[in-house]
């Protein structure tokens, strides 16, 4: 059953208008009577009162932009007086609704209306929703009154029983806008009204929970700072006392991080990075570990040379001088860096410096045997280039995070070896030479090769993080130069990042120059003489140089000098000796011994490997460079020697199945290169490769193998002059190898006059000095056929050598 509200008692009352302002029945209000309207409706009320024994009534109106509204609210004069303030007031108690009608006439200046009160119904027992909408209004009521501390009228509300007075009673609240009371006014239905009023309080609450949340993050927020503001005091006083105490002076404090990110010269994003580091900073103890761990980086970062860059010098010309008064030979290398240098110079001048956030930066890998002068060319290119140089030795390192650096939360972290070298060098486009690039190693810490990938890719190494910094480091800028012994020990992935440039050893005449106007020089101020005091004729240093020294670099060769130096200087001090001293060719075996390194073509004839069938002189590269390799043949007895193939000299898998090789394809063409193969089949044949200790891999001795093989069955020996690399096929073709340049120097060095190589390495031929390939006579061939008419002397030498 719903709630009823229903018009009747006609009533004629002086209207006393409520600007901006509601009384809800229930209420009991003061009003100014200084105010005209007021003061004609009391007084008018109270002139009909006259006679009577109820109390003046007048007609309390809302009136809203200077309209009243539609209902009222009859209110009794309860007392006229004096207000709180000292003006003329007047006590009004709201009794009930009126719905107002049309306006009358009555006696004072009010105005006067006809209205008829509004009776209000509510079914008794109430129904269920109405008891729970009760419950929760009076729950909402209180909750908002002991949030405002209102203890003494929670009891009053709790008391209400009444619907529609309990919805009135929301009039006092002070959060409700006129036009919510003025809805509330109008609303008739005491369970509607009711349902409106609890609405209206539960947003309220809603509101309210809302502000009081930012208010207290706000005042959080504030009290933190302030907090923190005191404490910062406190701890610069507490400094400032600990420092007086130990004698300190003002001056000698470096802790304020903070002036020194904001006065470096940092990128953006690094200078966000130190900032945030510094708050950490400021906020921990001096006692705290993660104190020092944030000084340590910020020192780092503070050192870096973020916008440091040397000029890079454009003297195209000047810069090939450099490189030619600095290193004989090594024509390749030097090409490169003039061609970069001159493409540098034409992106200057275009404008074209800096393309996509990256730089033109270069990355060299320099491979070659030992005492070439890989690493010194490093220092040669900067000087070339007017840039700074740093060394980074690789050489067993096998922790990843020397490359890329340790993480900061492992005690004594450190950056990596590439933002020390930068650090090192002062700059941020140094040479920096990756040295011995082929001996990283790699185990359960990571693989150091791996970690160079990022650091060698020109499409990747302008955003280089390290581990320790994590902020992003351009290396774009920087020329880096990798040296290595052995190409085959660079990954594949990290080859791929590089620029290969080979150099594979000097000649004979270009050791002499070095020696003459490099390595003599030095030695000469190391052993304490004088320019003049002790002269190597060029003879001298020729003999040095092939017979002492057999190598493809120049150290060993500049150790003999050094050695021959130091003998000298001793028999002068020893008065043995009179300088100045000129060493000639005969003076070398009385100062520094025997030559270790005789060629074969210098022997005696009777004396040489291949003075017996069955031995032949091949060539090979090492990690020292090329040299001369021999294998030996023999075959057992067939009595006591088993049928079957030996392989001795530390032999790889590839190696001897070239032996396989050799051998099936004599005993398949036997008859047809006229040897007497059919022995082959009873007896055991035996392959030697001489310097067992050594281990030897690849195809290149097939040809050498088939020579010595074919030399044994035949009895017809191998030329002493002959040297010959080449795979050779089960068809009897030769194919082509690798290391062609390597071989002839060193065919060259030991004295051989002419060399066997496959056909399809007619081309390397290019690459070798002009004055080593007139030395030496080079047969291109095809067939292993060609390869034994010129290995093999003919069949009456060979007859007459056996008698």
């Amino acid at each position: 059953m719903a709630s009823e509200s229903t018009v009747s008692v006609p009533l004629t009352l002086p209207v006393l208008p409520l600007d901006d302002e509601v009384v809800l029945p229930g209420m009991v209000v003061p009003l100014d009577l200084s105010d005209n309207d007021v003061r004609a409706a009391v007084e008018a009320a109270q002139a009909a009162a006259r006679g009577t024994t109820g109390k003046p009534r007048v007609l309390l109106v809302p009136r809203i932009d200077g309209a009243y509204a539609s209902t009222g609210v009859l209110g009794t004069v309860e007392q006229v007086g004096r207000l709180s303030d000292g003006d003329p007031g007047a006590l009004i108690r709201g009794r009930g609704r009126v719905r107002i009608g049309a306006g009358t006439t009555g006696p004072g200046a009010a105005l006067w209306v006809e209205g008829a009160t509004v009776e209000e119904t509510v079914p008794d027992p109430l129904p269920g929703q109405v008891t729970e909408l009760v419950k929760e209004y009076k729950a909402l009521a209180t909750d908002w009154l002991k949030k405002r501390g209102a203890w003494q009228v929670v009891d009053r509300v709790q008391q209400i029983d009444g619907v529609g007075a309990l919805a009135d009673n929301s009039g006092y609240s002070p959060f409700l806008t006129t036009a919510q009371k003025v809805e509330l006014l109008e609303t008739a239905d005491p369970v509607a009204r009711l349902r409106l009023a609890t609405e209206q309080l539960r947003e309220h609450l809603a509101e309210q929970d809302v502000a009081e949340s930012i208010a207290k993050d706000v005042q959080e927020g504030v009290d933190k700072q302030q907090r923190e503001f005191l404490l910062r005091r406190q701890l610069e006083a507490v400094r400032k006392e600990l420092r007086e105490l130990n004698g300190e002076s003002e001056g000698e404090e470096s802790d304020d991080y903070r002036a020194r990110v904001e006065a470096a010269d940092l990128p953006e994003k690094v200078r966000e990075a130190a900032l945030k580091e510094v708050d950490k900073l400021e906020r921990s103890s001096d006692q705290s570990p993660e104190g020092s761990w944030i000084r340590t980086w910020l020192d780092t970062v503070l050192e870096l040379p973020w916008n440091e860059r040397t000029e890079d010098q454009y003297d195209i010309q000047g810069a090939k001088t450099v490189l030619d008064a600095e290193h004989a030979g090594l024509d390749d290398v030097k090409e490169r860096i003039t061609e970069y240098l001159a493409v540098r110079k034409r992106r200057a001048e275009r404008g074209l410096g800096v393309v996509g956030g990256r730089r033109g930066g270069a990355v060299l890998a320099l491979v070659g045997p030992p005492g070439v002068g890989k690493t010194s060319l490093g220092e040669s290119v900067a000087h070339a280039m007017g840039r700074k140089f740093v060394r980074v030795a690789l050489g067993g390192v096998r922790d990843e995070a020397e490359i890329r650096g340790h993480r900061r939360t492992y005690v004594g972290a450190l950056p990596g070896r590439i933002v020390r070298a930068i650090k090192e060098a002062g700059s941020m486009n140094p040479v920096v030479l990756l040295d011995e690039i082929d001996k990283v190693g790699s185990d359960f810490r990571g693989d150091p090769a791996a970690a160079l990938l990022e650091v060698l890719d020109p499409a990747q190494n302008h955003t280089f993080r390290d581990h320790y910094l994590e902020v992003e480091l351009d290396l774009s800028d920087v020329v880096f130069l990798a040296t290595a012994n052995v190409l085959e020990a660079i990954p594949e992935a990290l080859l791929d990042r590089m620029e290969l440039v080979r150099l594979d050893g000097y000649t004979e005449d270009e050791k002499v120059v070095i020696a003459r106007d490099h390595l003599l020089p030095r030695q000469l101020e190391r052993a304490g003489l004088e320019p003049g005091e002790v002269v190597l004729e060029d003879a001298s240093l020729r003999k040095l140089a092939g017979e002492y020294t057999r190598e493809a670099g120049v150290r060993n060769l500049e150790r003999s000098i050094a050695r021959l130096l130091r003998k000298v200087a001793a028999q002068h001090e020893l008065g043995d000796r009179e300088l100045p001293f000129t060493v000639t060719p005969d003076d070398l075996r009385a100062l520094i011994g025997r030559p270790h390194h005789i060629p074969e073509s210098a022997q005696d004839p009777a004396e040489r490997r291949t003075s017996v069938p069955g031995v032949a002189t091949g060539l090979a590269v090492t990690g020292a460079g090329g040299d001369v390799l021999f294998v030996e043949a023999s075959l057992a007895d067939p009595e006591t020697g088993a049928a079957g193939l030996t392989l001795t000299g530390q032999l790889g898998d590839v190696m001897k199945e070239s032996a396989q090789i050799a051998l099936s394809f004599l005993r398949s063409h036997g008859a047809e290169l006229e040897l007497p193969v059919t022995g082959l089949k009873d007896r055991g044949v035996h392959i030697h490769f001489p310097a067992g200790a050594v281990p030897k891999d690849g195809p290149s001795a097939g040809i050498t193998m088939t020579t010595a093989l074919a030399s044994l069955l035949s009895g017809r020996l191998v030329r002493t002059d002959v040297a010959m690399t080449g795979e050779v096929s089960l068809t009897g073709r030769v194919l082509p190898i690798g290391g062609v340049k390597q071989k002839l120097l060193a065919a060259h060095r030991a004295g051989i006059t002419t060399v066997v190589i496959p056909k399809r390495n007619e081309a390397d031929l290019d690459d070798v000095p002009a004055e080593i390939l007139d030395t030496l006579e080079v047969h291109p061939v095809t067939d292993v056929r060609q390869v034994l008419e010129i290995a093999l002397t003919p069949a009456e030498v060979a007859v007459s050598a056996a008698a």
